[in-house]
């Protein structure tokens, strides 16, 4: 059994795409899905699974959520090996505002020309390093008003992403490691 991690997209933000996490956890749960755990609202579930690749899971994840629930909702799995590369090759570890600290994940490879294209971006107060599944990003104020959001990054390199903060990652990795 393999432990996966898997983020949605947009739910439970200003009262739309309600998904109640006891309700995903037992959906999962009667489905095959082993260990099912979540953190915090915005859907962050850890599970346990035999082997399938990530793509697939999201596809099963998406279309079980559709299937309750009644909405399409943006899903991205990967495995507990990704989340700590992710952590373990930040860039921007050593700064010290950690709640300034975003990942934007991709879930597939963007087209290397609409990655050049990207790395072209300057935004001030807003930092980012590139690899081929994450868009590392800092910033010197709040996420909230950045222009390097998860839609400007999806919208730019033409893949589905979802962003998470440092906290959250770091979370993910301790109910894993634990």
């Amino acid at each position: 059994m393999k432990k996966h991690i898997a983020l949605l997209r947009g739910i439970n933000v200003g009262g739309h795409k309600k998904i109640k996490m006891a309700e995903l956890r037992e959906v999962l749960s009667c489905n095959g899905f082993q260990e099912v755990q979540t953190y915090i609202q915005s859907g962050n579930i850890i599970f346990q699974t035999k082997s399938q690749t990530s793509l697939e899971l999201a596809k099963k994840i998406k279309q079980l959520i559709e299937d309750k629930f009644g909405f399409q909702v943006p899903v991205l799995v990967i495995t507990a090996g990704e989340l700590r590369n992710l952590l373990d090759n930040n860039p921007f570890a050593e700064k010290p505002e950690k709640n300034l600290m975003f990942f934007t994940l991709l879930k597939t490879t963007p087209d290397s020309e609409k990655v050049s294209d990207f790395k072209k971006y300057q935004f001030e107060n807003e930092n980012f390093h590139f690899t081929e599944n994450c868009v590392y990003l800092s910033f010197s104020d709040n996420y909230r008003n950045s222009k390097l959001n998860n839609n400007f990054i999806e919208n730019k390199l033409g893949v589905e992403a979802t962003t998470r903060n440092l906290k959250t990652m770091e979370k993910l990795q301790e109910l894993l490691d634990s």
